[in-house]
């Protein structure tokens, strides 16, 4: 062990060739993924006012305040919100950068534990089950399910009204949203992470932020969230398809219905609003047998959604377990190609 650290640090250190502290494009990065995801299995995601996340959403808030004009014309409203994009990623991407450089000054080691933590922040995939673990607990538990507390975890992860929900409207907003963020909160950061270090996990954190934040179809944000909203799905265009094939591996393994994920990949998902959001959900839908999409309601106001899979069984609370599963399967197997990124990087550097 003493050895491979001796070699691996002095790696780390120099993978930009000359650049102390920066780790792109280099077998180091998957090292630094299976680390960040470990700890992520280990500690969760850290809940602190500091967190990056919630300090990238006051930078975002600070200036959408500056820069959000009521009543701006259609490409003065654009064009504010491309300043915004550019100045959030501008500021986030000097300053983990600039980060990992001073690191890279004092030590190896710094440089190591600093991309990991940075990494670590950007993930959630053990915060998404947890969330999701709170919205099935109400809907089993004995001698009487508590609708009303099912009714108020799920509105703590999705933006829908919650109100009206029975119970297996409750469920399919679960696993709809696990299977979404599946994207988010793992696959995406970890691809960018793998490719570009650090500051790609923090990068496509700032950009799923801001479309989190501005990204949005109304009055308010329709033309000012317009580049945070294309940017978000440029970003997670390649991410969500390998989600669906990493998924459809699973579900071989597991014995799942693979022909029916892949059939509603095929003629489901391109129904979904979003380009890239449907390809997991559809999946899902299709390897466990279950009918997601439907009437959703936002603000008062009702949205069909296309349906997905071909739903030869209903929805139960335990299809939130199955699809957690799935998650952790996924996330799993996201380690195993880290490791083997970074051993096949070894490999080619030798």
């Amino acid at each position: 062990m003493a050895e491979f650290m001796n070699d691996f640090v002095p790696m780390l250190a120099h993978a930009l060739h000359g650049f102390d502290g920066f780790v792109f494009l280099s077998s180091a990065t998957g090292w630094i993924v299976a680390a960040a995801l470990l700890l992520d299995a280990v500690l969760g995601d850290p809940v602190r006012r500091t967190h990056p996340v919630r300090l990238m959403g006051r930078l975002i808030a600070c200036l959408e305040r500056r820069l959000n004009r009521p009543g701006a014309g259609k490409w003065h409203a654009r064009l504010a919100g491309v300043t915004l994009v550019a100045a959030v990623l501008g500021t986030v991407g000097f300053v983990s950068c600039f980060l990992l450089w001073f690191c890279g000054q004092v030590s190896g080691w710094l440089v190591w534990a600093v991309s990991v933590w940075g990494v670590y922040v950007s993930i959630a995939p053990r915060e998404l089950a947890r969330a999701a673990e709170a919205v099935r607990r109400p809907l089993v538990q004995t001698p009487h399910t508590d609708l009303a507390m099912a009714r108020h975890q799920v509105g703590q992860i999705v933006g829908r009204d919650t109100e009206r929900m029975d119970e297996r409207e409750v469920v399919r907003a679960a696993v709809e949203t696990v299977a979404e963020n599946m994207v988010d909160a793992l696959i995406s950061p970890v691809m960018y992470a793998l490719l570009f270090g650090m500051p790609g996990a923090l990068l496509y954190r700032a950009i799923n932020t801001l479309d989190s934040m501005v990204g949005y179809k109304n009055d308010t944000y329709r033309h000012f969230g317009w580049a945070a909203a294309r940017l978000d799905d440029v970003a997670n265009w390649l991410p969500a398809r390998l989600t669906g094939w990493m998924l459809l591996l699973i579900g071989c393994f597991r014995r799942l219905d693979v022909k029916g994920g892949w059939m509603a990949w095929r003629l489901d998902a391109p129904s979904h609003p979003s380009p890239n959001s449907g390809i997991p959900e559809a999946v899902v839908a299709g390897l466990l047998g279950v009918r997601l999409g439907g009437l959703n309601w936002y603000q008062g106001q009702p949205s069909q959604r296309a349906f997905l899979g071909r739903g030869w069984r209903p929805l139960d609370p335990e299809d939130i377990r199955r699809v957690c599963r799935l998650l952790r399967d996924l996330t799993v197997l996201t380690v195993l190609l880290a490791v083997g990124w970074g051993l096949l990087g070894r490999w080619l550097e030798w």
